[in-house]
């Protein structure tokens, strides 16, 4: 009985996998209609297809080109960021225009860029922003916006390729 069994499970399995077509055809018949296609737009010279460009061509008039000006944004329209931070690494010099080289929510993170900037040539300092718990790198400090905004320029033109203080921006120090 078992004999049997097995037999025709056996017979059932060969008639299930001789019963399916193989999906591979389909997909290769595609195949070779898709590049008849491609062989058959390609074979047409090259000469012919030139001078139809050319008898359907038409002489274009070009007119003077204008240009709009530049718009230049100056320092003084430039965004500045209010927050309310204390100094908490590097001297406590902080005036009311900062400019900000990057923003940590990890003190030593902040603490790493700082020394970084030291060793540039930079009197760099950490402030810390209680609310939103970020620890602002400061670069540069200053009395009014426009040397802020001039010396935020500076830095981001000394390092052009480090895409981390392209971002640098203005803070406004709130007391």
């Amino acid at each position: 009985m078992n004999k049997f069994f097995l037999l025709g499970m056996s017979a059932c399995i060969v008639v299930a996998f001789a019963s399916c077509k193989s999906s591979e055809s389909a997909y290769k018949k595609a195949y070779e209609n898709a590049k008849q296609q491609e062989l058959a737009t390609t074979t047409t010279p090259k000469t012919e297809t030139v001078a139809k460009v050319e008898e359907e061509m038409t002489p274009v008039v070009s007119a003077p080109v204008t240009t709009a000006p530049k718009v230049v944004e100056s320092a003084s329209t430039t965004g500045v960021r209010e927050e309310k931070v204390t100094v908490v690494s590097g001297t406590d010099t902080m005036k009311d225009y900062n400019v900000v080289a990057g923003s940590f929510s990890v003190k030593a993170n902040a603490e790493s860029l700082k020394d970084f900037l030291i060793n540039e040539g930079y009197q760099a300092m950490v402030a810390f922003n209680a609310e939103i718990a970020m620890y602002r790198v400061i670069v540069a400090t200053y009395h009014d916006r426009t040397s802020a905004a001039e010396a935020r320029d500076a830095f981001k033109a000394k390092y052009p390729n480090r895409k981390d203080f392209q971002g640098a921006w203005l803070l406004y120090r709130i007391n």
